[in-house]
């Protein structure tokens, strides 16, 4: 088997997760800060992570448009999954990410009185973490 990363790709940060062993469970890591306009992509802390967790694979959330349509975040979000994919030789795949960040921010509500500026710091971790959750509930363990 093996750990799979989950990610949430912004422009400003990518939300980390990690599935456990069995590829059951994704669990928030952390959030990376990113500049995508400066072509700052945060690869040295994912070599750390990568050496960490030793990852089978990686899954993005692929953020499409509610009508199923993609945009320049799907498109930035694949650019990603290059880099990863050049750099790792580790396969990538995508989940589709639609509502996730709403359903992140929702549980973040109901959890507790949280405030807003507290939730932006956890809510690209906990996308995260729901992306990976999602795909190892509809395909199971990514193998390489």
């Amino acid at each position: 088997m093996g750990r799979i990363l989950g990610l949430d790709v912004g422009s400003k940060t990518v939300g980390i997760a990690v599935s456990d062993q069995l590829g059951w469970t994704a669990q928030g890591v952390e959030i990376i800060p990113i500049d995508e306009d400066n072509e700052e992509f945060g690869l040295d802390r994912m070599d750390e992570l990568v050496n960490q967790y030793q990852p089978t694979g990686f899954v993005l959330g692929l953020p499409k448009n509610m009508n199923n349509t993609s945009g320049p975040r799907v498109d930035a979000a694949r650019a990603y999954g290059d880099k990863l994919t050049a750099r790792y030789d580790l396969p990538v795949d995508f989940q589709d990410e639609r509502l996730t960040t709403v359903e992140a921010e929702r549980m973040l509500i109901e959890e507790a009185d949280t405030s807003r500026n507290k939730r932006k710091k956890v809510i690209d971790k906990l996308a995260a973490a729901l992306i990976l959750q999602n795909y190892l509930d509809r395909k199971g363990p990514l193998v390489k």
